[in-house]
């Protein structure tokens, strides 16, 4: 396969991607392979669109002209998010390659938007286009080199992670239909002699806005804050539940800084009379354990498990029993029972589901739980927390 040609001659140790610098040649290679078929595409399409004087096959060849801009674009994106980390950047640049990829989309929107003025004013003003065998077949040559840039940047994206080439994938994939509408107009010409080539004009650059948009709104998610991969959330808690001593997990944050540059917190449930000493031995060990195998900065927080005494077990077994019969409630955590006497405080934390059928109202959810305690439990006063899921 070419594509593992390719990958083999020019990126050592290829299958280290979890490597940062065998990610980066991968960045890199996808960047320069861009810019080559790309400026290929320009010169067939700009030759094309010359002799058939296509409005539509010109704008095509600028719109190319462009991605080869921002496959530039993504080298240098990689490069400035491979910089180590600072002072004034503690968690390294990663999110430099979103950036990269957002400049990537807005550079899509503006060709799209430039060519809907030229395609309307050919509306407006139609000249004739002529069909010639030659440059219909270097059109059609053109399409097979995006179909194969597209696939070559999904592989790329996909097995590095890499939302750059991800988009380049999808921006690739976007020209073969508008490249293939251009195509339509040019054997239309043949057989009618309609000016439809600004409506296919119109059509071509108005696709190029919408695939900029959607390019946008994907590499912006990240940025955003987006929720984490839910394959890196259950490998945390999994390995977190397989150490000695750990009774629950709850709690767990993962904030990105980059491709494979993240920094999680989880909350780790433990018996309350073990010893101090040797629970974070367990923690230091897991903490650094976890970091190592899963490439982040993970931060374990312990919360002691009281349900040892016989009338506590039975108050947490009765709660536990409650909140299953409401879907949008899921577990409860950090249970504790405080003071001294007959009357003492419940104190423990309720996760709710994102999910139409909770109450907007946490006071409802809470109301719910106390009622049901007070009527068992006269002397137990609940005190509870709403939380919800981060990851």
């Amino acid at each position: 396969m070419f594509f593992e040609f390719l990958v083999n001659t020019f990126i050592k140790n290829s299958s280290a991607v979890k490597d940062d610098k065998v990610r980066n040649s991968y960045g890199i290679l996808g960047g320069i392979i861009g810019i080559i078929v790309n400026l290929i595409l320009f010169a067939i399409k700009l030759f094309v669109g010359f002799l058939t004087s296509s409005i539509a096959i010109t704008a095509d060849a600028f719109n190319n002209l462009s991605d080869a801009a921002s496959s530039l674009i993504t080298i240098f994106g990689f490069k400035l998010s491979n910089m180590p980390a600072d002072k004034e950047h503690p968690f390294g640049h990663g999110r430099i390659e979103y950036l990269s990829a957002l400049i990537v989309a807005f550079m899509v929107m503006l060709v799209g938007l430039q060519f809907i003025k030229s395609s309307f004013e050919k509306i407006l003003n139609p000249t004739s286009v002529f069909f010639e065998l030659m440059p219909f077949i270097l059109l059609l040559i053109s399409i097979l080199l995006k179909i194969w840039l597209s696939r070559f940047n999904k592989l790329i994206g996909d097995r590095i992670n890499s939302s750059a080439l991800k988009a380049a994938s999808v921006d690739a994939l976007g020209d073969v239909v508008t490249s293939s509408s251009v195509a339509i107009s040019l054997l239309a010409s043949k057989f009618t002699n309609l000016a439809i080539d600004g409506y296919i004009g119109m059509i071509v650059a108005l696709f190029i806005v919408y695939s900029g948009f959607s390019l946008v709104k994907d590499t912006i998610s990240p940025l955003l804050g987006e929720a984490p991969d839910p394959e890196l959330v259950k490998s945390i808690e999994t390995m977190v539940m397989s150490y000695d001593n750990i009774l629950g997990t709850h709690d767990l944050i993962i904030h990105n800084y980059g491709p494979g540059k993240c920094m999680a917190s989880i909350h780790a449930e433990i018996p309350s009379d073990i010893s101090v000493v040797k629970i974070h031995e367990i923690i230091d060990k897991a903490e650094r354990e976890i970091s190592k195998a899963l490439k982040l900065y993970l931060v374990i927080h312990i919360d002691p498990l009281c349900i040892v005494e016989d009338e506590v077990k039975e108050i947490y077994d009765e709660i536990l029993k409650l909140i299953k019969q409401y879907d949008y409630i899921e577990s409860i955590h950090d249970f504790r029972v405080v003071g001294e006497g007959e009357i003492k405080n419940l104190i423990f934390d309720v996760v709710v589901k994102t999910s139409k059928k909770a109450p907007h109202d946490n006071n409802v959810i809470t109301n719910i739980i106390s009622k049901h305690i007070k009527q068992s439990h006269p002397l137990y006063n609940c005190i509870i927390t709403i939380d919800k899921h981060f990851a």
